[in-house]
């Protein structure tokens, strides 16, 4: 039988190392669904809920394994349903390629069924690479020139194929005129900054007496370098969102995440330094990092396209982190004489910790949603890959959980999207099935899919070495961070049309599908129900009761906030009075004694 284009769709697939593809079926795409069929199912097809499901586990995959993510999806309706998750590869940088199905060549132009205009669709989403192939010749180079493009550019790219042509034989591009032919390879390579450029870093570096620096997940893959680099310098290290994983939060001197979801110590770190030095971050908040003109700057990061953009810096070096690192570090000073800024670094982390300790303690009714993330903390397995959704369980897993060596934890950084921490998690699984999976989302976004999603984890719950895929939801009620920033930015109270929403049964509906469902109402059980999770035989949902009238008080909290909330508060909150007594309980909990105020 002869060899189709859509069967070489596949093969050239498990040529680049490509072992999973995220997808749901359509019509665009049933000449790949036959040829899946008949290379018996090489590589998995893997049937989510919803393409945006798919584009998301893709993501997920990608994040977790720093492979390429590959999601499918038919003509029309399901290619738009891409777009999300494909919006959340390209703002955090994440190589992932959508293969995608067309109508017949024959029908494009005429108004036909699920006829989209792809290429305009996709133009910004895969701004990097988008093509269609219209004829079998010019398959490979479209094929192997979009995973390059992922992979080089760490971005989304698309490749667009007619139905009719994934059902033409396939013949390669011949030694001809207007022929591309094309290669597999993808040697590795490391870019590096000039000599000079590297010398005017560390003497910047070396100048400094408060040395503050900002990693993100462009530092994940040189731990050691940073640490050495810290500790040369005495230097606090601050972790962008993305970064979480990029360094131990065990160690003394880092003083976790920045920004509206960062900790006090990293605003203190920004407010008080006199020298940044940001690795692998393109965090964008130029408020919280220090004011322009007080401290010299150094940034690292591999992409040239995205340095000098969010601090003016004086030097911008382009390169890998590690190997720029590893050409740096010989460059500095062994001797730096006090410690002083280290130490307050130090002690400024250690307040913060007892800090966040009280507040998860702190009686509410019915349960605490900072102590729930706080007593998984000390539960997780060392191996575990952690995902938050967006929302107010994303300032929980930010500033609660501690990330250790070995551990992995991701988000939806840039875009900030609601609904991806569920099916990051299912993409983690299949990167990593013989790891546990923890995925953190609120009541808002496990409506919106999360809950669909559970069918795709039991679905293939049998596919994984270790099985447990925990699922925490704080429900209360409430699309609670929206809430929040109404009452903190608009002076608006809470508008209940939009912001209240059913009381789900999420751990019975999980119990329907043969999963593990657990529902914690009192804070006594809040160990308990984590515990069952973690020991569960397969995936589990683990739902908490939760108080939204626990503020998600940014690190810097300002008078105008404060007002703001206030005001909200006299227009007649629906929730004003235990707003009040939680948000004034939360916050003194920084001026209690052992709190040295600023």
């Amino acid at each position: 039988m002869s060899t189709k284009v859509s069967d070489h769709v596949l093969e050239r697939l498990r040529e680049w190392g490509v072992e999973h593809v995220f997808g749901y079926p359509g019509d665009g795409i049933n000449g790949l669904l036959a040829a899946w069929g008949r290379a018996e199912n090489r590589p998995r097809f893997v049937q989510s809920r919803h393409e945006e499901m798919s584009a998301f586990e893709a993501v997920g995959y990608a994040k977790f394994s720093g492979r390429l993510g590959v999601c499918a999806a038919t003509s029309g309706p399901g290619a738009i349903h891409l777009l999300n998750g494909l919006y959340d590869a390209k703002l955090d940088h994440v190589p992932v390629l959508a293969v995608v199905g067309q109508t017949h060549r024959t029908a494009m132009g005429g108004s036909y069924q699920q006829e989209v205009d792809l290429h305009t669709l996709f133009k910004d989403v895969a701004s990097d690479f988008v093509e269609t192939v219209t004829v079998p010749e010019q398959l490979p180079n479209v094929l192997d020139r979009a995973i390059r493009t992922a992979y080089a550019r760490r971005c989304p790219t698309a490749v667009i194929i007619p139905g009719d042509v994934q059902e033409l034989d396939y013949s390669p591009p011949t030694h001809e005129f207007k022929m591309v032919p094309s290669s597999l390879d993808r040697s590795a390579w490391t870019a590096v900054p000039s000599e000079e450029s590297l010398r005017r870093a560390a003497e910047i570096l070396d100048s400094g007496d408060k040395v503050a620096i900002l990693v993100g997940q462009g530092a994940a893959g040189a731990r050691v370098e940073v640490e050495r680099i810290a500790e040369l310098l005495g230097a606090g290290v601050a972790k962008a969102l993305l970064g979480k994983d990029a360094l131990s939060d065990e160690l003394p001197y880092v003083t976790g995440s920045i920004g509206l979801l960062g900790t006090r110590p990293s605003y203190e770190l920004m407010r008080d330094c006199d020298t940044l030095l940001t690795i692998g971050s393109s965090f964008p908040y130029t408020q919280f990092m220090p004011e322009f003109g007080k401290a010299r700057g150094v940034q690292i990061d591999i992409d040239p396209h995205m340095v000098g953009m969010r601090y003016p810096y004086e030097v911008n070096l382009v390169g890998d982190a590690k190997a720029t690192l590893q050409r740096l570090i010989p460059m500095l000073q062994t001797d730096r004489g006090g410690r002083e800024w280290y130490d307050t670094v130090c002690d400024n982390v250690r307040r913060w910790r007892e800090v966040m300790e009280r507040r998860a303690q702190l009686s509410v009714d019915p349960i605490n949603p900072e102590y729930v993330a706080h007593a998984l903390d000390p539960l997780l397995p060392s191996d575990a890959i952690v995902s938050s959704d967006s929302g107010s369980a994303a300032n929980w897993y930010a500033r609660h959980l501690t990330m250790r060596p070995g551990m992995r934890g991701s988000l939806s950084g840039t875009l900030a999207t609601m609904g991806c921490g569920v099916p990051y998690a299912i993409g983690a699984k299949f990167a990593h099935p013989d790891r546990p999976a923890i995925a953190l989302v609120g009541d808002g976004a496990m409506q919106m899919n999360g809950m669909a999603e559970l069918i795709t984890a039991a679905k293939y719950r049998d596919l994984w070495e270790d099985p447990r895929l925990v699922v925490g939801v704080w429900n209360n009620h409430d699309l609670n961070q929206v809430t929040w920033e109404m009452r903190a930015m608009e002076g608006a109270p809470s508008f209940l049309p939009s912001q209240e929403i059913p009381d789900v049964q999420y751990a019975a509906f999980a119990r329907s599908l043969g999963l593990t469902g657990v529902r914690v109402e009192k804070p006594e059980d809040v160990e308990a129900g984590w515990r069952a999770g973690l020991e569960a035989d397969g995936p589990a949902v683990i739902e908490f009761l939760t108080d939204p009238a626990v503020p998600p008080i940014p690190p810097h909290a300002t008078w105008d906030q404060m007002e703001a909330t206030a005001a909200s508060i006299l227009k007649g909150d629906a929730d004003r009075a235990s707003m009040v007594k939680q948000g004034l309980k939360a916050k003194v909990q920084e001026f209690l004694p052992g709190r040295e105020k600023k």
